[in-house]
């Protein structure tokens, strides 16, 4: 290291590596050719990036210019990219502009994604960074990006100095926005808790809750559609509206209803439950065949929803609708279901729709306040029992 790099010029060279992976490149002409991935560096950059702290030291005591673009990077994207705090910290020190951008319009604080970058992030702002610089392309603050990725401490820190809460990128997404946008993964519980934390932090600093984006799609919009149960409770306890209606004309109920079947393992008829037991606007009863097409493989979904009508007419044509392998396996609820085909329903059902009816939008609050068995609460609120009476 001494021998080769003791001369600044030799230092800030920028490297350029060619690597054996092909990719596709454009050509000024018009024409697109195969050629070797090449990628620039240099020496600060590499250092910063593996979390090479004394080879770092070295290099900016000896005349390596902290704030070097190479390869569309500065050596502080590259420490912040990979979590070196100890990097962040000798690079700021030495002078390091915490608010560069990268070529692709991105602050080092949007690069901090990971929980271990929180050190990362902390330093930043000690020397300067500024929490609200939007990236050039989506104008999304390093909030937007603590809210995707699930990082709550971020988020905190990024409020404590002063992020906008309500800030809307380009296509007018809100953090809040951003973080009912996401889909969690259902094995792994702590990444939901993660959101709902962000989603908590966010409405005590003041989150405008029905702030929608270019779409005209709120945060419940996304939540339910994501199936983000104990963030779409979270909402609506904030006063989300239940009814609202985006571009599309879809409300949160239906937007629910379109990820029934292939987010299935998230439990969505407990999203739809919900939302009808808060007092949502129903689907169109004669778009009630479609949506039954659409939701033949969720039957719970499909039970809720039909139970929260005091009357919808079954007609051969919902038969028809199912296909015959999904009939099979849900025989006992179809059964029941096509059972009614041109038939009343069920005293019992009457007096639930009845009660229901005269509760409106407070059923979840006021039926389990009645003095009443668990069961019968349960079947008020609409709680699936696998087949229709």
């Amino acid at each position: 290291m001494q021998d080769g790099f003791s001369d600044p010029e030799q230092l800030n060279k920028v490297l350029e590596f060619q690597s054996d992976e092909l990719l596709w490149t454009a050509q000024k002409w018009g024409l697109w050719s195969l050629e070797y991935k090449r990628e620039l560096t240099s020496p600060l950059c590499i250092a910063a990036a593996q979390g090479f702290s004394e080879c770092l030291q070295y290099l900016l005591e000896h005349g390596a210019h902290p704030n070097l673009i190479a390869g569309g990077k500065a050596a502080l994207h590259e420490a912040c990219a990979n979590a070196n705090t100890e990097c962040v910290e000798l690079l700021l020190e030495h002078g390091a502009n915490p608010n560069q951008m990268t070529d692709e319009g991105l602050t080092a604080l949007h690069l901090c994604r990971t929980p271990q970058s929180l050190r990362c992030a902390k330093a930043l702002v000690r020397y300067g960074a500024k929490v609200n610089s939007p990236s050039e392309e989506e104008e999304e603050t390093p909030l937007h990006v603590a809210s995707r990725h699930g990082l709550p401490h971020h988020a905190q820190l990024y409020l404590r100095f002063g992020a906008c809460v309500n800030h809307g990128s380009s296509s007018g997404e809100t953090p809040l926005g951003v973080v009912c946008g996401v889909a969690p993964e259902k094995t792994d519980n702590s990444q939901d808790e993660q959101y709902l934390e962000i989603c908590r932090l966010l409405l005590a600093y003041g989150a405008q809750i029905n702030l929608s984006d270019e779409e005209r799609r709120s945060p419940l919009h996304k939540a339910a559609r994501n199936v983000q149960l104990k963030v779409v409770e979270l909402l609506l306890d904030h006063g989300a509206d239940i009814s609202a209606i985006d571009y599309n004309g879809c409300s949160p109920l239906s937007s629910v209803l379109q990820s029934s079947v292939v987010r299935q393992g998230w439990e969505p008829h407990r999203v739809v439950q919900t939302l009808l037991n808060r007092g949502s606007i129903k689907v169109w009863p004669q778009a009630l065949l479609k949506v039954l097409t659409a939701c033949a493989e969720a039957p719970k979904t499909v039970e809720i929803l039909f139970n929260s009508y005091t009357l919808v007419p079954v007609t051969s044509k919902w038969v028809e609708a199912i296909p015959e392998d999904i009939f099979h396996l849900h025989r006992t609820f179809y059964e029941s279901l096509f059972a009614l085909e041109y038939k009343p329903r069920s005293l019992q059902h009457l007096c639930r729709s009845a009660l229901r009816k005269e509760f409106g939008k407070n059923c979840c609050s006021l039926i389990p306040r009645l003095p009443i068995p668990k069961p019968l609460e349960q079947y008020l609120l609409l709680e699936p029992e696998g087949y229709i009476d």
